[in-house]
């Protein structure tokens, strides 16, 4: 009975500690203007008002897991301190793949991700892209599907 209960507060631990390292807290998540397919073209949302967030990931041959994908968020209407995007399992947790975006001009941010490997030949995954503004963080998320690569 305490080896059970043992297992147990570990594993609320676990998940405690993996919401806290997420950063989900404070987020005004907004829904994504329509559904997109991420390799193919770039995805929009409005965040209130005038403001928008489109993500785009140049992968013409489509995403893959461990090869390199550049990624390029454009805000419009959004003076942003820093953004990031987030890849996380739609149906497994994965774990925590965070990749800081580096401004360039025009409200462009771009970056290098990696969708890690998983043991499904298909796996979907979530891009959560955040934006840290002075009055707050703006978020969207975005559904992506990826098959692993063929050496």
């Amino acid at each position: 009975m305490m080896l059970a209960t043992l297992l147990a507060l570990v594993a609320a631990l676990w998940y405690l500690a993996s919401h806290l390292v997420r950063g989900d807290q404070g987020i005004s998540w907004y829904a994504a203007a329509t559904p997109c397919e991420l390799h193919r073209s770039s995805c929009q949302a409005m965040l209130g008002g005038s403001r928008r967030l489109s993500l785009a990931a140049d992968a013409p041959g489509g995403i893959r897991a461990l090869d390199l994908l550049p990624l390029t968020v454009t805000l419009e209407g959004v003076e942003a301190t820093a953004v990031h995007v987030d890849f996380v399992g739609r149906d497994m947790d994965m774990g925590l793949h965070r990749f800081p975006l580096e401004a360039q001009d025009n409200g462009r941010y771009e970056g290098l991700a990696q969708v890690p490997i998983c043991t499904e030949a298909t796996m979907p995954w979530l891009a959560r892209v955040v934006v840290e503004t002075a009055d707050g963080r703006l978020g969207s998320r975005f559904d992506f599907t990826v098959g692993r690569s063929v050496p």
